[in-house]
């Protein structure tokens, strides 16, 4: 069985990059002279790059070499978080961003099997507790991010100090010498129930995702944030998707479906609240109510794929599905705001997650 820290650190240093990735976002835009649609365009690199690795190799290298496969993905992503602040053009980015998709993609696979392996291992739920950690991890990179722009630095220097971090954390799985998983090879089960969970859990991450990574572009560019306050944005949002998932950890008594229903309901609300917000505290009240509604999502999908028997390979499927969504949502919300506005992109995420209340009251989740 793994160890619990190396795999809880490898959840906060994934939120650390990415947390700090929509800090500096504006940076990059202004470096790589892209407009907003290009940019979501780049963006959608990452996805193209992380879900072949996470269907053809993620599931089987994690089988075949257990936590040593996890600590090559995790010191791959360690290299790969220093390209996009290298970038100085659109090609540039887009092939930076591949990269780090590959990486990041392989990472995230890794550390939620290994965590399905502590829970069937231990009995006990992991699941909340590892994803509230990545949010940690958002927000320690959103916030430090901001606070670095604010202070002068560049976003070289921001995404080479989170580098060394995720390094340490592929040390730390180095070091772990949990027996490699055994049974049947492990590869991805396109069964009707996994892929109704893996779609609605999409359906959810679309709105994590656009939250996620254009929290601040949107406080800057639409409400005229300054650097200090629009790092605040994905912050806040980190903040509230820990708190979110601490609570369903605790909450034993609400069932799964009043959790995901009644979450995507709320983050519906927050996310017509920042459409709307005309100045950046309503914009930042907005996002927090999303992220507290949008949080329980992925602790809920991959919790029901653990469930199920051959957990891991489940777990590695209903992934690789859900996080299309998380992995599109950014893409998706730089075009809508390239046709329209960027309000217009968030009013499009609450329907989304209007949808995703109305499907979770009719999903069989037992």
């Amino acid at each position: 069985m793994p160890r619990k820290a190396p795999t809880l650190a490898g959840f906060v240093v994934l939120g650390l990059f990415w947390g700090a990735w929509a800090a500096v976002l504006p940076s990059v835009q202004e470096a790589t002279g892209t407009s907003k649609g290009a940019l979501g365009v780049a963006m959608l690199f990452v996805s193209l790059g992380s879900i072949p690795g996470m269907f053809l190799v993620a599931g089987r290298a994690v089988h075949r070499f257990g936590t040593r496969a996890v600590a090559v993905a995790c010191a791959l992503f360690a290299a790969a978080t220093t390209l996009p602040g290298l970038a100085s053009s659109f090609p540039a980015l887009v092939a930076a961003l591949a990269a780090t998709g590959v990486a990041s993609g392989l990472l995230d696979v890794g550390i939620n099997a290994s965590a399905g392996r502590i829970e069937s291992g231990t009995g006990r739920r992991l699941m909340p507790l590892a994803h509230g950690l990545y949010s940690v991890g958002l927000l320690v990179g959103a916030v430090g991010a901001g606070l670095a722009r604010s202070a002068g630095a560049g976003r070289e220097p921001i995404l080479l100090a989170v580098s060394a971090c995720v390094a340490v954390a592929a040390v730390a799985f180095a070091t772990d010498d949990a027996p490699v998983p055994g049974g049947a090879p492990a590869g991805i089960r396109l069964e009707r129930a996994l892929l109704v969970v893996g779609v609605v859990g999409a359906a959810a991450f679309v709105v994590e995702g656009g939250i996620e990574g254009w929290s601040a572009l949107f406080l800057e560019r639409q409400l005229d944030a300054q650097p200090a306050v629009s790092g605040l944005g994905p912050g806040v949002f980190g903040a509230s998707m820990a708190a979110g998932r601490f609570f369903g950890q605790a909450a034993h008594r609400m069932s799964d479906r009043v959790l995901l229903g009644g979450g995507a309901a709320v983050a519906a609300a927050g996310c017509a609240l920042a459409a709307a917000a005309p100045n950046a505290p309503l914009g930042l009240v907005g996002f927090a109510i999303g992220g507290a509604g949008v949080s329980v999502n992925a602790p809920i999908v991959f919790g029901l794929a653990g469930r199920r028997p051959n957990s891991a390979t489940a777990v590695a499927t209903v992934t690789a599905i859900g996080y299309l969504g998380l992995l599109v949502g950014p893409p998706l919300v730089g075009l809508v705001a390239q046709a329209s506005s960027l309000r217009v992109s968030f009013a499009v995420l609450a329907c989304i997650a209007a949808v995703v209340a109305a499907a979770a009251s009719r999903l069989r989740l037992d």
